[in-house]
């Protein structure tokens, strides 16, 4: 079996027609969801991009790899689903984006060079490459962002594209007057970004994931990660004005929110993020771009489903949709992602396995809480192996894809946030060993703890699904929030870094020493089986005891 696992940057779990949404339809979304099972209470372990994907790509949780903020390293020799599933026999190949740093000082401890097999996979996350593009490219005074060259900026110029950074010129801006619009500003999230739109970003991944596929002869698994619908919100015709200011939902928002707030939410409130999505005007632009990049995404993977099933290969395919983390889009006061509420720290998940044992639960939903380090060990087990939980942390999904019920399933979901490097740890005077959040939550009630000595916040989602009513500082619900702390407490002490041997391993351990005669503190012998001291008795060869 192949795995198609597919992931689409900073795209909210509410914005797909399968999940409900009021106007925007995605037939494509929609049909993969026919197919599988669509995960309605899937949670990453940290909303921010990279400290996110890479506990996608590990099966960890973001202080057991580490990495926990965008250009954090993946250390040298953490275990990757590509590590995993090669040993398996199952190719791991990546088309499109990581968010990924090498760890360049350790593998210059180490003599690795980048040029080489291993070099590259550690350079990669784990993935062989065949295309990377992280889809940033931005510059200012300084050069640009990423300092890696773009393949997609290489491509545009290709096509004629008149330009030295045609994702700035073209493909992330508009015109106006024969002016630059920038997709940077709000402004212009309604203008068609002045590219072909049959090259722009989505549709170049698409091409590129489509040559893959029909030279691909090895079991594999392809990480086909998209850029959109991330910012900058500009799209391009037709889809930049198939929705407008009316297709555009109420903000969930509440001015009680901002009635002496939580400090740490008052700071992300307050940030230029926060005060930007706050203005109606800013809404009112960037959602319907938001949405038409969901539609081009949509009709995208039309193109990738059309091809499998044209092939047969859809037959021998998993297809698994999800993101990163969501997007606020002024819920909440707030832009972007970064805290826990579910527009950030809840993502879609569908699934859609096509082995006949999946056959009963096609076009279900799945309420069990689930975690995106789930899929790493989901993948190790499609692929046929033992799920090695001395280093992968997440659970297979495969019960729930097989319409069993598995035993002992997680009580809790955990997400973390490290904002060390953010202008709200200034804001609120915290130490950046203490710039640290952790999220529990249970299904219904969510606790927020916030190192620093700070108070916790909690919420009801049953009595209060929208999170507007902390209950954090409230003595009434102080048993809550103890149960969630023994919640997290109890995390906190899991075995997270023994990932050099398994328990299997650490049984034979325990009886190897003695099987190959290492017999210390034994009176006689007798406290232990005969053969083992059978080395160790009968006549001496000789005696060099006396003169």
């Amino acid at each position: 079996m192949n795995i198609l696992f597919i992931m689409y940057d900073q795209l909210r779990f509410d914005y797909l027609s399968c999940a409900g949404h009021p106007s925007l339809k995605t037939p494509n979304f929609d049909r993969v969801a026919a197919r599988g099972v669509r995960f309605t209470q899937a949670h990453v372990q940290s909303p921010i991009c990279g400290a996110s994907r890479m506990s996608f790509y590990t099966g960890r949780y973001t202080s057991s790899h580490g990495a926990q903020w965008n250009g954090y390293p993946l250390r040298v020799g953490e275990m990757t689903m590509g590590d995993h599933l090669r040993k398996l026999g199952m190719g791991c190949y990546l088309i499109g984006k990581t968010h990924m740093i090498a760890d360049a000082e350790g593998m210059d401890r180490l003599g690795l060079s980048p040029d080489t097999v291993i070099g590259a996979r550690q350079s990669e996350c784990g993935f062989d490459a065949i295309i990377r593009d992280d889809g940033l490219w931005g510059e200012g005074p300084d050069g640009f962002y990423d300092q890696k060259r773009s393949p997609y900026n290489e491509y545009l110029k290709e096509k004629g594209y008149p330009s030295e950074n045609p994702w700035a010129d073209f493909a992330n801006a508009g015109i106006s007057d024969d002016e630059i619009a920038s997709g940077w500003f709000f402004m212009n999230a309604d203008k068609p970004a002045n590219i072909r739109e049959e090259d722009s970003e989505t549709p170049w991944l698409t091409d590129r994931t489509l040559e893959f596929l029909a030279q691909a002869d090895e079991p594999f698994c392809a990480h086909i990660s998209y850029i959109k619908p991330h910012w900058p919100y500009i799209v391009p015709a037709p889809y930049h004005d198939m929705f407008g200011p009316a297709d555009v939902p109420p903000a969930t928002r509440s001015d009680s929110e901002r009635d002496n707030p939580h400090p740490v939410y008052g700071a992300f409130m307050s940030n230029n993020i926060g005060k930007s999505f706050s203005r109606d005007e800013v809404r009112e632009k960037v959602i319907p771009a938001y949405m038409g990049l969901i539609k081009q995404c949509d009709d995208q993977l039309g193109r990738i489903l059309d091809h499998l099933e044209a092939t047969g290969a859809i037959d021998n395919t998993m297809i698994v949709l999800t993101s990163d983390h969501g997007d606020y889009l002024g819920d909440h006061w707030l832009g972007e992602k970064d805290l826990f509420h579910q527009q950030s720290v809840k993502i879609p998940l569908i699934i859609a396995d096509p082995r006949t044992e999946a056959d009963a639960t096609r076009g279900t939903t799945c309420d069990a809480l689930v975690e995106a380090i789930d899929l790493t060990a989901t993948f190790i087990q499609a692929a046929g192996g033992d799920v090695p939980d001395h280093i992968v942390e997440g659970r297979s999904l495969h019960p729930f894809l097989f319409g069993e019920t598995p035993g002992n399933w997680r009580e809790v979901a955990i997400s973390e946030y490290d904002y060390s490097v953010t202008k709200m740890r200034d804001m609120l005077g915290v130490k950046s060993r203490d710039a640290r959040l952790f999220m529990v939550f249970d299904g219904r009630w969510k606790m927020i703890h916030a190192e620093g000595g700070f108070r916790p916040m909690l919420f009801d989602l049953e009595t209060d699904p929208e999170e507007f009513n902390d209950l954090g500082d409230d003595p009434a619900y102080q048993n809550q929030i103890d149960r969630l702390y023994d919640h997290l407490h109890a995390w906190a002490l899991r075995m997270s870094q023994r990932v050099t041997r398994s328990e299997a391993q650490l049984e034979r351990m325990r009886t190897r020493a003695a099987k190959v005669g290492i017999l210390p503190f034994l009176y006689d012998g007798s406290e232990v089986p005969e053969a083992l001291t059978a080395r160790y008795r009968g006549k001496a060869p000789a005696d060099y005891t006396k003169d």
